[in-house]
């Protein structure tokens, strides 16, 4: 595919979202190169069409979003992790206004930014970006909700549900292993895996029995594992692994199979590629991950959208 490149020198506006709650933002110069990239993009496009955004809260997207459709903005680069990307992106295309897309790798976890092999050094990061190279990225939706990277319901979304802001703040990604280690503790120490899943893929006449469900969307999980071949945010296609196994060993197997990036050597784990999943669950407001937060709850549909979004990368 021939490489498609924009004059970013043209730009009429262009707004830096920075949000300064994401990854361990205390113990690192973060403040620092985030305000290096703001420098160099002015020097670039001219101050009277750069701004820098300061997100505090995620209630703050909101009015940025707005802001940014109201003045037409040309190119967003959103500073923060997957999660702020995630959410911002999805309230542009619920306002049906997609702007370019950047990404500086500032949260705790960054798989956009590792997939589209982007520096969290401002030098290297302006020089990359300002070359103008437009990346289709396809995104998918859950219940309607945005998602870039992954999906999933299960083991994974559980723990994603128990880890709080404050624990990522202060642990970054050593604050997922310690819920991990506390839901197999609360949840599989003396009795099997008790949440059971059917999924449906493509509309076939056939439910699939599962333990937990990952559907990616991304090269990456969890922040370097790759588990499934050919899977890319620029390819309009789900990948889907339907854990069945239910008790600790199980889960344990499965830890491994991850680690080593080889589910396809585990006979209970089914893996497919879909454009459609639906999943339900035994138990009610079972809560389902979208790149990396616990945003919607079963009964999910899960699809891939037709049409890619402008990322310059």
């Amino acid at each position: 595919m021939p490489l498609t490149r924009v004059e970013i020198e043209k730009f009429n506006k262009v707004v830096i979202v920075f949000n300064r709650n994401s990854g361990k933002q205390l113990f690192a110069s973060m403040f620092a190169r985030v305000n290096e990239v703001y420098k160099r993009i002015k020097s670039i496009v001219g101050a009277k069409h750069t701004e820098i955004y300061d997100v505090r809260s995620f209630a703050d997207l909101d009015n940025i979003a707005k802001r940014v459709v109201a003045d037409k903005v040309d190119w967003v680069i959103i500073a923060g992790g997957d999660g702020t990307i995630r959410a911002l992106i999805e309230k542009f295309a619920n306002d049906k206004y997609m702007p370019y897309i950047s990404v500086f790798p500032a949260g705790t976890v960054n798989l956009v930014a590792k997939e589209l092999l982007m520096s969290n050094e401002p030098v290297k990061w302006v020089k990359r970006v300002s070359k103008g190279i437009v990346v289709p990225v396809y995104l998918g939706r859950t219940n309607g909700h945005i998602f870039l990277t992954v999906t999933g319901i299960g083991f994974d979304s559980l723990v994603v549900n128990n880890v709080t802001e404050e624990s990522k703040k202060f642990l970054n990604k050593m604050a997922y292993a310690v819920q991990g280690a506390e839901i197999i503790r609360k949840e599989l120490a003396f009795n099997d895996w008790r949440y059971q899943f059917e999924a449906r893929i493509d509309d076939e006449a056939t439910w699939q029995q599962a333990s937990s469900v990952i559907v990616g969307k991304s090269r990456y999980y969890a922040g370097r594992y790759s588990l499934f071949n050919g899977a890319s945010l620029t390819e309009p296609k789900l990948h889907v692994a339907l854990f069945t196994g239910n008790t600790r060993n199980d889960f344990l197997r499965y830890a491994a199979c991850i680690a080593m990036e080889a589910l396809s050597l585990e006979k209970s784990i089914i893996l497919r590629t879909a454009k459609k999943i639906e999943i339900r669950c035994n138990a009610e407001n079972f809560a389902a991950e979208l790149d990396g937060d616990a945003v919607t709850v079963a009964p999910l549909k899960i699809e891939i959208e037709e049409t890619p979004i402008k990322f310059l990368a």
